[in-house]
C-alpha cells in the first residue's frame, strides 16, 4: 500500500472523533519531505482549539501509525 493511502487510512481513523464534536478533516497532499497537509472542517475549522487538535491529536496518531512522515499541517 502507498504512503499516501496509508495517510488517508490514518485520518479515517481520526474521523469519528471529531465528528462527533461537530467537525472533520480533509487530506489534501503530501509532500515530497513527508508532510501532510490537511483542512480541517465543520465545528474544527473555527475552533481555538484547532492548532492543539491538528498537532496534539491528528499529527501524535499519524506519526504512531506512520513513522515515515515527518509532521502535520494545516492546508
Amino acid at each position: 500500500m502507498e504512503l499516501k493511502e496509508r495517510v488517508q487510512q490514518a485520518l479515517e481513523q481520526v474521523r469519528p472523533a471529531l465528528q462527533a464534536d461537530g467537525g472533520d478533516v480533509e487530506f489534501v497532499e503530501l509532500t515530497q519531505d513527508g508532510v501532510v497537509k490537511v483542512r480541517l472542517q465543520g465545528a474544527c475549522k473555527g475552533c481555538p482549539m484547532s492548532q492543539m487538535t491538528l498537532k496534539q491529536g491528528i499529527e501524535k496518531f499519524l506519526l504512531k501509525e506512520i513513522p515515515e512522515i515527518k509532521a502535520v499541517e494545516s492546508a
